[in-house]
């Protein structure tokens, strides 16, 4: 493969959808429709795998002279999820970049779905050119984060996952998007739910700036003028495709051979 492609195709897999398409890294733009199928029930590994075939299939992208990223809603660890919020237990230590690998029949590059949609504002969006720290949070099935310190990704951050005192529940089950969803809340009761989750925040980081992604982004104007924080809050510019891109570049990038971290990080020098 030539490391000089100015095109990949990035692929998203959520708790409940899976989004594809083509794209242009050099504007940071989706050069083909973007292909979404629903994640199949329970989210076991062949299904999951059938599922990215079909979007593959669909979007006329299996050569694999096209670099292929491949965004996933766990922690990642040297191509092993560690973890399984929204996802069947059967991922928790299981190898899934040499599964989808294995049965995609091409080379791939793996990584958390919220760091790759950080990776993707840090290039082409919001978080480009920010000083300090910028925590990007994707609220949808579940709750991501991403945390980019002068443009160094810190990856795997699961902040998502913080408790909530003398609660079962974690931050997500209480404040995602999906709660909104399930519970039919108002915006203004669903905001009341983000003040505490940014407020959270705000107190144990000190970040310089909040990134909302995920579905809901494009929605901002309903909710993110119903909180009150000392930290500039903004929608992300890529909204719901963030993960395809960032994928898709993170693809492209670890085509010289560095991990996912350096592969990041090699892409966020090339704009500051």
């Amino acid at each position: 493969m030539t490391t000089k492609a100015t095109r990949a195709v990035g692929v998203d897999i959520g708790g409940t959808g899976i989004k594809g398409a083509l794209v242009d890294l050099e504007a940071g733009q989706l050069l083909s429709d973007r292909v979404k199928v629903a994640t199949p029930a329970g989210a076991e590994p062949d299904d999951v795998l059938a599922a990215v075939r079909s979007v593959l299939d669909t979007l006329g992208v299996t050569d694999a002279d096209i670099p292929l990223g491949v965004a996933f809603p766990a922690i990642v660890k040297n191509g092993r999820t560690m973890s399984a919020a929204n996802v069947a237990d059967t991922w928790i230590g299981f190898d899934a970049e040499r599964f989808f690998e294995d049965g995609l029949g091409r080379e791939i590059h793996f990584a958390n779905d919220a760091d790759v949609a950080g990776v993707a504002e840090a290039r082409y969006g919001a978080a480009r050119g920010v000083k300090g720290l910028a925590l990007l949070t994707t609220l949808g099935t579940g709750i991501g984060t991403a945390m980019l310190h002068n443009g160094v990704l810190i990856p795997n951050s699961e902040l998502g996952h913080l408790q909530r005192a003398n609660h079962e529940s974690d931050a997500e089950a209480w404040a995602a998007y999906s709660a909104m969803e399930r519970e039919q809340l108002s915006w203004k009761r669903w905001a009341k739910r983000l003040q505490w989750y940014y407020d959270y925040l705000e107190f144990l980081l000190s970040p310089d700036l909040f990134i909302v992604g995920g579905g809901v982004s494009k929605y901002a104007d309903e909710f993110l003028p119903l909180l009150t924080l000392k930290t500039p809050i903004v929608p992300a510019v890529h909204r719901n495709n963030a993960g395809i891109i960032g994928a898709a570049a993170l693809a492209l990038a670890q085509e010289t051979g560095t991990d996912a971290q350096g592969a990041a990080q090699n892409l966020v020098d090339t704009t500051t």
